[in-house]
């Protein structure tokens, strides 16, 4: 039970006061629970990529993070960083004001690109909707371009808005994208019980930094 629950786990740490012991200590952790990935700041890319070498347990690099305000091209310039130095998934947040605004043409034209960046290094890509800041139509239509520009995920949050995942927020998301794209629920996942009900929701992947304790807690 526990190996099934970490495999679907972003181990998770992107504090800015992280320091070089605590993303080894991630890695390492990573390596014993045998997580789908570990998941950080574009600046620990490279050391993570040297301790998971051949591990089979991926790099995720977060891009546009945490506001998703900054220009296409500094997303791109910002993912090519981690793509080089290693990562094997990206978590960009997408630009919220202007989905809110309505410019639907920026929104998917930008996924698009970065998502045939990533597609072209062998990379996936999620997009983080930050669903706390959208109304519900607006999650539809985040999820609808997200899926038409060929993107891997969408997620639901970064971690750094005033809540994070939710049953409800999933299963919106779910019938949204349909059954094939993956969503990952991240934000506020800190124990087993809500782990599971967000994968029973349709989630497909976790982001969370108790993930030790939440696999502990499954072996329980």
């Amino acid at each position: 039970m526990s190996t099934s629950l970490a495999s679907v786990i972003d181990h998770t740490l992107l504090r800015p006061d992280a320091s070089a012991i605590e993303i080894d200590k991630l890695c390492s952790e990573a390596l014993e629970h045998r997580f789908a990935a570990v998941c950080v700041n574009g600046a620990w890319v490279r050391r993570c990529a040297q301790a998971l070498n051949g591990s089979g347990i991926a790099v995720c690099a977060v891009a546009g993070f945490p506001l998703g305000a900054m220009t296409t091209a500094a997303k791109e310039f910002e993912i090519r960083c981690a793509l080089e130095d290693g990562a094997r998934e990206i978590d960009m947040v997408l630009n919220v004001g202007a989905l809110k605004s309505g410019d639907h043409a920026l929104v998917r034209d930008e996924l698009e690109k970065l998502a045939r960046l990533c597609h072209a290094r062998g990379a996936l890509l999620k997009v983080i909707l930050e669903t706390a800041l959208l109304t519900e139509p607006e999650k539809v239509v985040a999820c609808g371009l997200a899926h038409a520009a060929r993107a891997d995920f969408v997620k639901t949050s970064t971690g750094f808005a005033k809540s994070g995942a939710t049953v409800h927020d999933v299963a919106l998301m779910r019938r949204s994208v349909g059954p094939a794209m993956g969503i990952k629920a991240s934000g506020g996942v800190r124990d087993e019980q809500t782990a599971r009900a967000l994968l029973a929701a349709g989630a497909t992947r976790l982001g969370t930094s108790a993930s030790v304790a939440i696999v502990a807690a499954s072996r329980g």
